[in-house]
C-alpha cells in the first residue's frame, strides 16, 4: 500500500447542471430574503439562465477538461488574493488533548515528543508509506493536501500571495521570546538526523539562549528605549500579521539585504515552525483558544513582551506553551481541517504509541520504527552536543525596519483588541445521547445555533458549514447551508409554551433531516456555492472589462475566449452576482466548522465577518467542546445561551 495508490482511480469533482445549481440557490436563499427580494433574486436567476448563464457553463466546462479540478484553481486565489491580515482572518487553530504521559508536562518536553512524531509522520508521507484516507471503510480520500502541509509558505507579492513548497526541505525553524533558530532535521532520504535527546537538547539550547537575550531585554524597567531596540532585533515574525500588500513591500526591503534575505529563504522553506511560548496558560479556554488563535498582547513599560509576536503565520505552526499545552495555527490556502486533524491525531497518537514502547518493547507503532544511524549520532551521550546544533538567525535591523515593526505590533494589537473569544465545554452530553434520540449528531448541533440565534436576537441569519468532497480528485469542501423552510420553522416554535414537546421534536428531526440531505449532496459536489463561484470567476476571467490582458492566458485558455470582443453585453457583470441573494449567500453571520475527534480538545477560528461569529466545534461521544469569536457581540453570552440551549434539546427528547 502507498500513499497516493488511489489518486489516479479518484473522480473528478462533478460540475451539476446549471439549472440544478440554481433550484438549488434559491432553495437556500429563500428563507434569508424578504418575499419582495426574493422574488428580484427569482428574476435573475432566470435571466442568468435564459443569457450568459448557459456560456458560462460551456466554458467552465471547457476549462475544466485541462484541470484536475474545475474549483482549485479559483479557490487557491480566493485565499492568496486576500489582502487583509490572515491572522484572526484566515488561520485557524486546533488544540491537541493533553499529554496523557505521566512526568513533568512542559514546553521542552511536549515540544520535542510532538517535533519527533510530526518527523516520523513526515518520512513516512515522503517515503509514501502513510496509510491512505479512507471514509466509510473503504472509500479513498484524496492525499494531495498532504503535500502542502510541510516545508510550504504563502508568500505575499505586488500581486497576491503566492504559495510555495520546498519539496526537499530537511530543517525546522524554532521560534521562541520572539528570536529564531534553525537545525536540520531528516537526512538526504528523509530519515531522522536526531534522536529525541538530541531534539531535546537542541530546544534546551535554543530556550536558554533566547531567556538570556529575553531577560537582559527586560531587566530594567527604566530603559524602555533600549528595550525597545532589543525586541524589535527579533521579532520579525509580527510582520507576517500585516496587510499583504504592506507585507510584500517589507520582504522587498528584507530581500535587499543579503543576510534578511537569506533568514527568509531559511524560514520559508523550513518543514514546519515549532512555536515554544514563555507563557503558561493553565486551564482557562478562552485564554488557550486566544494563545493558538492569535497570541497575547502583554505590554511592559510601553513595549510588546507577549507571545503574539512570538509566530510565523504564513507558514505550519505547532505551538507549545511553557506548562506543555499543544496546537496547531495553519495557513488555509492548500490545506482543510480535516488534513490537519489527521496530522495532529497521528503525532499525538504516536507520542502516546512510543512511550508505551519504553514499557513494553512489542507495543505496537503507528509509523515505521527506525532510530538514527549511529553514524549520525556519534555525539549523542553529550550532553551539550548534536550531529545538527541549532543556529540562530540574527536579522539586520535598520531603522526602516525598526519602524515597521513596531507599527505592525500596533496594529496587531488593536486587532487582537477588537475580537474577543469564548468557549463552552459542554459535559451534559454528546454524540452518544444525540445518537439515541434518532438525529444526526452534526445537524442536531447546527441546529442548536440556529435556535441560540433567534433566541438571542429573533432573527435568522446566513449561516456557513464546510462539507469535505476530497473523495473528489483536489476536492476540498462544498458550503452546506443550515438555514432552511424546516429550520425556520423549528426556530420560530421551539420556544413557545404553546407548542408540545411532540410538535418540537417533529419540527427539530424534520430540520435536522434537511440538514443531512444538504450535507449529503455538498458532500457528493452537488451543491451551489461552489458551482456558482466557479461561473462568477469564469466571466471575471474571459468577459470582465478589467480582466488581465490576453497574453496571460494559456494556449487551450485563449481557445475559450470565443466572441468576446463581438457581445459587449456580456462585460457587464451579470445580475445574478449584484443581487441581494447573492451578498447575502456571501455575508456568512454564523460560520461553523466541525473538526474533531479524541485527540483534539478545542477548535476555533475568527468571525468572517464584521458582524458575525465564527464557531468551531468537535462533538465527542459524551461531551462537545465549542469555541465561538466575535468582534465584542457579546460572545459570553452567546456561548452560555447555547449551553441552556443544548440543556433544553435533550429536555425536550427525553419524553423518548
Amino acid at each position: 500500500m502507498t500513499t497516493f495508490q488511489y489518486q489516479n482511480q479518484l473522480e473528478k469533482l462533478p460540475i451539476p447542471p446549471l439549472q440544478d445549481t440554481l433550484q438549488r440557490y434559491l432553495k437556500v436563499i429563500k428563507p434569508l430574503e424578504s418575499e419582495e427580494k426574493y422574488q428580484e433574486t427569482v428574476k435573475s436567476c432566470n435571466l442568468f439562465a435564459k443569457s450568459i448563464g448557459p456560456k458560462l457553463q460551456n466554458l467552465l466546462i471547457e476549462y475544466s477538461k485541462t484541470k484536475d479540478s474545475y474549483i482549485e484553481q479559483f479557490w487557491f486565489d480566493s485565499y492568496l488574493n486576500y489582502d487583509s491580515p490572515v491572522v484572526l482572518n484566515l488561520n485557524p487553530f486546533i488544540m491537541i488533548e493533553d499529554d496523557p504521559i505521566p512526568g513533568e508536562c512542559n514546553w521542552i518536553n511536549r515540544g520535542c515528543q510532538l517535533t519527533n512524531s510530526t518527523l516520523r509522520f513526515i518520512k513516512a508521507l515522503r517515503n509514501k508509506t502513510l496509510p491512505v484516507d479512507k471514509i466509510k471503510g473503504d472509500k479513498p480520500l484524496d492525499m494531495d493536501q498532504y503535500l502542502k502541509l510541510f516545508g510550504s509558505c504563502r508568500i505575499p507579492t505586488n500581486n497576491g500571495c503566492v504559495l510555495k513548497t520546498y519539496e526537499n526541505s530537511k530543517h525546522i525553524v524554532v521560534v521562541v521570546n520572539s528570536q529564531f533558530y534553525w537545525f536540520n532535521v531528516l537526512d538526504d532520504d528523509n530519515n531522522l538526523l536526531l534522536t529525541e535527546d538530541e531534539i531535546k537538547t537542541n530546544l534546551k539550547s535554543i530556550i536558554n539562549d533566547s531567556t538570556e537575550f529575553y531577560n537582559k531585554d527586560n531587566d530594567d524597567d527604566n530603559s524602555n528605549d533600549s528595550s525597545s531596540i532589543n525586541i524589535a532585533k527579533s521579532s520579525f515574525g509580527v510582520l507576517t500579521t500585516e496587510n499583504r500588500k504592506v507585507w510584500s513591500n517589507l520582504r522587498n526591503i528584507l530581500n535587499s539585504d543579503s543576510i534578511n534575505k537569506e533568514i527568509l529563504k531559511i524560514i520559508d522553506s523550513s518543514l514546519f515552525c515549532l512555536v515554544l511560548d514563555n507563557l503558561e496558560v493553565g486551564q482557562d479556554a478562552n485564554k488557550i483558544s486566544q494563545n493558538f488563535l492569535c497570541g497575547k498582547s502583554i505590554i511592559k513599560n510601553g513595549v510588546q513582551i507577549g507571545t503574539c509576536t512570538n509566530r510565523w503565520y504564513d507558514k505550519l505552526q505547532l505551538i507549545v506553551t511553557k506548562d506543555g499545552k499543544s496546537g496547531i495555527n495553519f495557513e488555509h490556502t492548500g490545506i482543510d481541517g480535516h488534513t490537519v486533524l489527521r496530522f495532529a491525531s497521528d503525532i499525538y497518537t504516536d507520542s502516546i504509541l512510543r512511550f508505551a514502547k519504553t514499557i513494553n518493547k512489542d507495543s505496537p507503532s503507528l509509523f515505521e520504527d527506525e532510530l538514527p544511524k549511529k553514524s549520525r549520532r556519534s555525539n549523542s551521550n553529550s550532553d551539550n552536543l548534536t550531529n545538527s546544533p541549532p543556529r540562530k538567525l540574527e536579522w539586520n535591523l535598520t531603522n526602516e525596519l525598526s519602524l515597521s515593526l513596531r507599527f505592525a505590533e500596533t496594529r496587531l494589537s488593536d486587532l487582537i483588541s477588537q475580537n474577543e473569544f469564548s468557549t463552552l465545554m459542554f459535559n451534559k452530553y454528546g454524540m452518544e445521547r444525540i445518537k439515541k434520540m434518532g438525529m444526526s449528531p452534526d445537524a442536531f448541533i447546527q441546529m442548536s445555533f440556529q435556535l441560540t440565534y433567534y433566541k438571542l436576537y429573533g432573527k435568522i441569519e446566513c449561516t456557513y458549514e464546510p462539507a469535505m468532497t476530497k473523495k473528489f480528485l483536489h476536492g476540498r469542501t462544498e458550503a452546506i447551508r443550515s438555514v432552511s423552510d424546516e429550520s425556520c420553522l423549528l426556530v420560530k416554535n421551539f420556544f413557545n409554551d404553546d407548542i408540545s414537546n411532540e410538535e418540537k421534536i417533529k419540527l427539530l428531526k424534520n430540520a435536522c433531516k434537511e440538514h443531512s440531505r444538504r450535507t449529503a449532496e455538498c458532500s457528493n459536489g452537488l451543491g451551489q456555492d461552489r458551482h456558482l463561484y466557479a461561473l462568477y470567476c469564469i466571466w471575471e476571467k474571459y468577459f470582465c472589462q478589467n480582466n488581465n490582458s490576453e497574453s496571460d492566458y494559456s494556449s487551450e485558455e485563449e481557445d475559450l475566449i470565443v466572441n468576446k470582443q463581438s457581445d459587449a453585453n456580456d462585460e457587464e457583470i451579470p445580475l445574478i452576482f449584484k443581487d441581494e441573494g447573492w451578498k447575502k449567500l456571501n455575508t456568512t453571520i454564523i460560520s461553523t466548522s466541525n473538526c474533531g475527534n479524541p485527540s483534539l480538545k478545542i477548535f476555533g477560528f475568527g468571525p468572517v465577518s464584521e458582524n458575525g461569529f465564527g464557531i468551531g466545534y468537535i462533538i465527542k461521544d459524551n461531551r462537545i467542546s465549542f469555541c465561538v469569536s466575535s468582534k465584542h457581540r457579546q460572545t459570553s453570552r452567546f456561548t452560555d445561551t447555547l449551553g441552556s440551549v443544548l440543556t433544553l434539546m435533550e429536555q425536550v427528547n427525553s419524553i423518548n
